[in-house]
């Protein structure tokens, strides 16, 4: 994803675009299910968000975008859970304990239940990490699992099931063994791929699990009730929670909006709490006392697609990275706080021992300059022998979605003489199939961290990646990449990531646009909704209405 890669707060336009699958539905079940306006008058504890696209799938097993992320966060829980300092706190476990060489964690569950008042043992989180990691389920975040011993052979056809080093040892002890000491793996347990799974339900439902809302199970704050596809769903408090009293919120309603227009026109009249901005409104609103902004470790990018013919020319990828201006989209398409973006591991997201940013030894790469994407640009058409190239860009159906792609058409036409940009704008669900196959040119994408570390965005651009979309393969970067995720050296684990990155701009295999910021309005009476900044965007488990 995800990570990973979004919901209540995020610009409607962009709602879902930065996990793909992560950070990644169902039947419908009940029509009218997502009229808010008998829940406003019987229960003050309702919350009322807006998503921009349907929840793709709820199985922790398959899932890999922030929209599904964002529901299971809510809905389910792992060993752990971010809290709002962004640190892991118990959730399922109760405790856990590290070994002296930090490769053995050992979690002791707490007595706590499904949804249907089962209990959760061990058990179910042993099926359900060995099951994202069954070849045959073929799951596109299997590869966040390779540092646990054994996994990643028995994911590739390699090993044995058995021999993958996660282990039930009774029904309140789970065991873990790493590979090589990963301080975020903590955090991780409380990721979306990482919850628990019941082997026998999975097994009853088959391939339709986590596909509505009554073919899953629960052990979250909340538990999916409604869920009409692309139209809502509703979250309603979990009883069998194990911590239900810390949970204030009864209900949290969700509908599935498009347009910004529409997202502010229910804001005004009440009937949601939370809506993002596009930057037509941002003007409108910013002085309003219930304007806000955020700023994010998601980045967005164009990824390029090397199967293609003139894609696979560097100087070609190069002098598209370097031939629009990114300032053009952040500070007037969107005017929300969101930056450009030289470079895929965000600002102010990781630091080394000392204290400093991974961004200090290479600050950026490949910024806008016209005249050399012009340079590069003719080189490349002459080296692959064309005058012109006409590509297609993949892109999102939402409103600032749809500016970003005419602002990139223009600025490409205009500066790469010969270049000819025509737009697919696909619902979400679509484009992430479409980006899963390969059936791309180039496609404007993201990615939000499923963990606190560099290696979430890095690792997307191994050779047999699952989120290598693109197809780009260097084998300097492999070697620095797959070193870095075994290293016992700190120090030379940051270096080699800060070189493999390096290695991604020099080739330009991605072309980053924008590391993203949030506008958004919120109402004065909702308090407690947690952003994290990884992982799923959002936990409601504290979340509640006071003084409406």
């Amino acid at each position: 994803m995800k990570k990973k890669s979004f919901a209540l707060a995020t610009s409607v336009a962009l709602v879902s675009s930065a996990f793909l699958a992560a950070c990644s539905t169902g039947d419908e079940e009940k029509s009218g299910s997502n009229d808010t306006s008998g829940d406003k008058k019987s229960n003050e504890q309702v919350l009322n968000l807006i998503e921009g696209s349907d929840i793709p799938t709820l199985n922790p097993t398959t899932s890999t975008d922030a929209v599904s992320f964002n529901v299971l966060n809510n809905t389910m829980e792992g060993l752990y859970r971010l809290d709002d300092k962004q640190q892991p706190v118990p959730g399922i476990a109760e405790s856990h304990e590290v070994s002296e060489d930090k490769l053995t964690y050992t979690f002791k569950l707490r007595d706590a239940k499904w949804s249907d008042g089962t209990p959760i043992t061990a058990k179910d989180f042993e099926y359900a990490w060995k099951e994202v990691l069954n070849p045959e389920n073929a799951s596109q975040y299997a590869y966040v699992f390779y540092n646990i011993a054994g996994a990643e052979e028995y994911n590739t056809k390699k090993g044995e099931r058995d021999a993958v080093g996660v282990k039930a040892v009774d029904d309140k002890t789970f065991e873990v063994k790493l590979k090589a000491p990963a301080d975020y793996f903590l955090g991780l347990t409380g990721f979306g791929p990482f919850m628990p799974k019941s082997e026998e339900l999975s097994k009853k439902i088959g391939e339709g699990f986590g596909s509505t809302a009554d073919k899953s199970l629960y052990n979250g704050p909340f538990k999916l009730t409604d869920w009409t596809r692309e139209q809502g769903w509703k979250m309603v408090k979990n009883e069998n929670y194990w911590d239900k009293d810390a949970v204030k919120l009864e209900t949290i309603n969700v509908k599935v909006v498009k347009e910004t227009s529409t997202a502010v026109n229910l804001y005004e009249k009440g009937d949601i709490d939370r809506t993002g901005l596009t930057s037509e409104f941002v003007a409108q609103y910013q002085d309003n006392p219930e304007f806000k902004t955020k700023g994010e470790s998601t980045i967005f990018y164009l990824y390029l697609n090397t199967k293609v013919k003139a894609l696979e020319n560097a100087k070609i990828r190069k002098a598209i990275d370097m031939g629009y201006d990114k300032k053009g989209i952040t500070d007037v398409i969107l005017a929300n706080g969101s930056i450009p973006a030289n470079y895929l591991v965000p600002k102010d997201f990781a630091k080394d021992a000392s204290g400093a940013d991974f961004r200090e030894k290479y600050p950026e790469f490949n910024t806008f300059n016209a005249e050399e994407a012009k340079k590069l640009w003719e080189e490349g058409l002459k080296e692959i022998g064309a005058k012109s190239v006409k590509l297609e860009l993949l892109n999102y159906d939402s409103d600032d979605a749809k500016k970003i792609g005419e602002f990139l058409k223009g600025e490409l036409e205009k500066n790469l003489p010969g270049m000819e940009v025509s737009i697919k704008q696909q619902p979400f669900k679509n484009k992430l199939d479409l980006e899963n196959k390969g059936e791309f040119e180039f496609s404007f994408a993201g990615w939000g961290p499923d963990y606190q570390d560099p290696m979430t965005f890095l690792d997307l651009f191994l050779t047999d990646g699952p989120y290598n979309r693109g197809k780009w393969s260097n084998d300097e970067y492999d070697k620095l990449i797959k070193s870095a995720q075994t290293s016992t050296d700190a120090e030379k684990r940051w270096s080699d990531l800060q070189e493999a990155e390096k290695i991604l701009f020099d080739e330009a295999a991605i072309s980053p646009v924008y590391q993203r910021g949030r506008a958004f309005l919120v109402k004065p009476y909702v308090k407690g909704v947690v952003e994290h900044n990884f992982g799923a965007d959002f936990s409601y488990k504290w979340a509640s209405i006071e003084g409406k």
